[in-house]
């Protein structure tokens, strides 16, 4: 595509401002838009930004050439149809749908129409930025602590694991090409009817262990992962953006400073649009990549409710 691209963002709460606000700073893009069912919150963040708020999905996509999906998690699989559908390049937030056939059905319908289908697994560029992705090794255990409070507040629509231990999900199998081949969860109702804590442990066909602790009950905020490898381990604190390394693999020990550890959500949004411009083979998490993500997750509520 030549020229700026134009994009909009579905949903005009707190992460769509997000999306919003990147793409209102990126080059070679230009925010057209945002849609938000109220009125009243499109107005808002529109009027913030200097563009046009929408209320008509089919008249917002009819604007847009690339479009961020982050409304509700129960509207990301509709909505992602329709912008495919109206040929539009999507980035949708984690989870991509509620269902892995929903989500499995976007991914084969934008691989038919030619589309981008990106998913809001940001946390990759930080692995990308501290040199993990290109690591050499293969983890034998990953342990991930994603602790914190979202009552009141955004996200509850879906459980804990939909919305936070995702990532970690992601993240694990972004270090280790096999399959998961047990898994064991117990988890936690306070506010309900989604699991507000979680606790999982799953192995995967090459033996690597991989646990997953996360809450959204908690007064503080703490988000961990220790990574061990063959030779070593690392420790990342994500919150503090440090990390400890004992392993024999050559990691960047100033990922901080560099422009993925700076901005993740960025870095994936600027990927997106260079996987639409072809400039890059693909985006920073591939919509088959969020599915999987959510085959994940959604193994481990059914192994949580079952005890």
């Amino acid at each position: 595509m030549d020229g700026d691209l134009k994009a909009g963002v579905v949903g005009a709460g707190v992460f769509g401002g997000y999306h919003a606000g990147k793409y209102a700073q990126l080059d070679g893009v230009r925010l057209v838009g945002v849609f938000d069912a109220d009125a009243g919150r499109a107005a808002f963040l529109a009027d913030k930004l200097g563009v046009t708020a929408f209320t008509d999905i089919d008249a917002f996509l009819a604007q847009v050439d690339v479009a961020t999906i982050a409304s509700p998690a129960s509207t990301h699989a509709e909505v992602a149809r329709q912008a495919l559908n109206w040929g539009r390049h999507v980035y949708v937030e984690k989870p991509v749908a509620l269902t892995v056939q929903d989500g499995r059905a976007l991914a084969k319908l934008a691989a038919d129409k030619g589309l981008v289908l990106a998913a809001g697994h940001q946390e990759r560029a930080i692995f990308r930025a501290i040199g993990l992705l290109d690591a050499p090794e293969t983890p034998i255990r990953i342990e991930a602590v994603r602790r914190s409070s979202y009552y009141p507040g955004r996200g509850t629509d879906v459980s804990c694991m939909l919305d936070m231990g995702i990532h970690d999900l992601d993240m694990a199998m972004a270090l280790n090409p096999t399959m998961p081949s047990s898994i064991k969860a117990k988890g936690r109702i306070e506010h309900g009817p989604k699991f507000d804590e979680v606790f999982t442990e799953i192995g995967f066909v090459d033996g690597m262990e991989l646990t997953v602790d996360c809450s959204r009950l908690d007064e503080g905020r703490v988000r961990t992962m220790r990574i061990v490898y063959p030779s070593g381990e690392v420790s990342i604190d994500f919150i503090a953006k440090t990390f400890s390394n004992t392993a024999a693999i050559a990691l960047n020990p100033d990922y901080a400073e560099t422009a993925d550890g700076k901005d993740p959500l960025g870095a994936s949004v600027q990927a997106f649009l260079d996987a639409v411009r072809g400039k890059v083979a693909r985006p920073l998490a591939t919509g088959d990549e969020g599915v999987d993500a959510l085959d994940l997750a959604s193994r481990v509520e059914a192994a949580a409710l079952r005890g």
